[in-house]
C-alpha cells in the first residue's frame, strides 16, 4: 500500500508515516499543499492523508485537485469537528474525515478501509511467462506452483510484470518500490532481485541489462 502524507506539523507528519510503515505501509510526507502536487503528480498513491489547513496551497485545493485527477482515496485531517467543516471536507471530495487529536489505531484502521475501496484494488491478473501475480490477493504463482514473496519482492515482481517485458531501469524499480525514505540504493534492490530470482526458480525470469535495469 503506497500512502502520502500531507501534514505541515513536521513532527506529528513524521510520527504518523512511522507508524504507518511499521505497518507494512510504503509512506511519502508533504509538509505543504505544493510539495503534495507534486508527489501526486508522478506517483499514484493508494491513500492520502491529507491535512486541511496548509501553507502554500490549501488543504482543500490539494483535495479537489486528487479528485480532478481520479487520485486515491483521500482521508481528511483537521482540528475543526464541527459538522460543517466535516460536511465542507467531504463535499469537495474527500472520502474520509478524522478530527485532532486522533488515536492512531483508529488512523491505521481508516487507511485500510479506504485502500480496500481504492479503484486500484480491482486489478487484473498479471501473467508472464508462466508467472501469474494477483495485485488484489498479493499472491503469486509459477506453472501453479505458489511462489511466497515478502512485500518488496512483490512489488518490485509487480513492476516487471506490468511492464509487459519493456526494459524497466533500476532508478524507476527504486522509485516505485521503495519510499523517499527507505534505503533504496543499487545494493538493496540487487539483493531484492537475487531473492526474487531464486523463489522464482528455472528456467530463469528476470533479464539483466547491465547499467540499465531489468526486464521479464
Amino acid at each position: 500500500m503506497r500512502v502520502l502524507v500531507v501534514e505541515d506539523e513536521e513532527g506529528l507528519a513524521d510520527a504518523v508515516a512511522r507508524g504507518l510503515r511499521l505497518n507494512a505501509m510504503a509512506v511519502d510526507v508533504a509538509y505543504d499543499g505544493q510539495d503534495a502536487l507534486e508527489l501526486a503528480g508522478y506517483v499514484d498513491y493508494d491513500v492520502v492523508v491529507l491535512d486541511r489547513d496548509l501553507p502554500e496551497v490549501h488543504g482543500d485545493e490539494v483535495c479537489r485537485w486528487l479528485r480532478e485527477r481520479g487520485g486515491g482515496r483521500v482521508l481528511m485531517l483537521t482540528a475543526a469537528g464541527q459538522i460543517r467543516d466535516k460536511i465542507d471536507g467531504l463535499s469537495l471530495g474527500a472520502d474520509d474525515y478524522l478530527v485532532k487529536p486522533f488515536a492512531f489505531a483508529e488512523l491505521v484502521a481508516r487507511v485500510r478501509a479506504l485502500a480496500r475501496r481504492s479503484p486500484r484494488s480491482s486489478t487484473p491478473l498479471l501473467e508472464r511467462a508462466g508467472i501469474t501475480l494477483d495485485p488484489d490477493r498479493r499472491t503469486v504463482t509459477r506453472d501453479g506452483r505458489p511462489v511466497p514473496l515478502n512485500r518488496k519482492e512483490f512489488d518490485l515482481l509487480r513492476e516487471l510484470l506490468g511492464a509487459g517485458g519493456a526494459l524497466v531501469t533500476s532508478a524507476e524499480l527504486r522509485r516505485s518500490v521503495w519510499d523517499e525514505h527507505a534505503d533504496a540504493g543499487t545494493g538493496a534492490l540487487r539483493v531484492t532481485i537475487t531473492s526474487l530470482r531464486k523463489k522464482l526458480g528455472e528456467p530463469p525470469a528476470i533479464q539483466n541489462v547491465p547499467g540499465k535495469g531489468y526486464r521479464l
